[in-house]
């Protein structure tokens, strides 16, 4: 259904693809379905769609898969799931908060017991566990946690604030051992650096790993979730050390930002999919008006968009409003 944007313009570029989910993430499986979840506005559970194809993601059955505890650990905000298989099964990694201390974000990790994520039980496993030489990960509001291999290797980036100080939330990177937990102390991947990270708040978060011509291009997510919400790249050649800070080279500006011409603000948070025929798609969330009351987390319109990624004639990822998928 086309909803005209609440302050803002109705263009062909703003139409949700699916409303009111944000920090979308979409993966396809090896037998080719494709699996959907995302934060809910209420942030108090976490759901799965599952289809055929990825535009029929939109009109998917929805299922709650687990839902927050009343109290303690994982009773507060439940956000930015992503679903992985690893090692042979299905995890789910997301962040979660506590009633009594809201802002208490920890990583943890849901397991399915069987192949089936839509249909077969899901178990708690606790917080990833930081390597055994590594005494400060996950010390603090933690979140926003992806995953990605590399050359048989599997590597955790996740967003984490400095227990100290004005409390930044930098990026940090470490490979992993299993599923549950890391095999190397934390790296510092990126901080905020720039005057468009620092907007209200200074944030690196929201990281999305895409692969193209024997490159890694990571994305990530800048500052407030307002309307100067935008997203930076680092990327680094695959043959790379990845656990070397200085391998990998950060854009100077944002590679997508708010475009009021055509609707869209706050664009961020985003995953990376395939269409049936392999083109590569960016799975983003966006709003469709720039005017918010109250804080913009609790406003519940941040929408799940799709654009298709081109490539330059260098191999870097084109992040353009104009390539809208569907």
């Amino acid at each position: 259904m086309k909803e005209r944007p609440r302050n803002g313009k109705l263009t062909e570029y703003n139409i949700p693809f699916i409303e009111q989910r944000a920090d979308p993430f979409i993966t396809r499986s090896e037998e080719g379905k494709y699996y959907f979840t995302a934060s809910v506005p209420s942030y108090d559970r976490i759901i799965l769609r599952c289809s055929d194809t990825l535009e029929d993601l939109k009109n998917a059955d929805e299922k709650t898969l687990w839902t927050k505890h009343d109290s303690g650990d994982m009773s507060c905000h439940v956000w930015a799931p992503e679903l992985h298989f690893l090692d042979g099964k299905w995890y789910i990694y997301f962040a979660a908060s506590r009633e009594e201390d809201i802002w208490h974000l920890r990583p943890y990790i849901l397991e399915c017991t069987g192949p089936d994520p839509m249909k077969d039980e899901w178990i708690e496993r606790g917080k990833i566990q930081r390597s055994d030489d590594d005494i400060y990960s996950f010390k603090a509001f933690s979140l926003d946690a992806t995953i990605f291999e590399n050359k048989g290797q599997y590597y955790y980036v996740w967003a984490e604030k400095v227990s100290v100080g004005i409390q930044i939330s930098n990026l940090y990177i470490a490979r992993m051992e299993s599923p549950t937990k890391l095999a190397t102390a934390q790296v510092l991947l990126t901080t905020p650096d720039y005057d468009w990270e620092r907007v209200d708040i200074w944030v690196n978060e929201g990281p999305a790993v895409i692969k193209h011509d024997g490159k890694i291009f990571l994305t990530y997510s800048a500052s407030a979730t307002g309307e100067c919400y935008c997203m930076g790249m680092l990327s680094i050649p695959e043959d790379g050390d990845l656990l070397d800070p200085r391998a990998w080279k950060k854009e100077r500006q944002p590679v997508l930002r708010s475009d009021r011409e055509k609707g869209i603000y706050g664009p961020g948070h985003n995953s990376f999919t395939k269409t049936e025929d392999g083109k590569d798609v960016c799975v983003y969330h966006a709003r469709t008006y720039p005017e918010i009351e109250g804080d913009p987390l609790y406003d519940p319109n941040r929408h799940t968009m799709l654009m298709e990624v081109k490539w330059d004639a260098d191999g870097n990822p084109v992040f353009d409003y104009s390539n809208k998928l569907y």
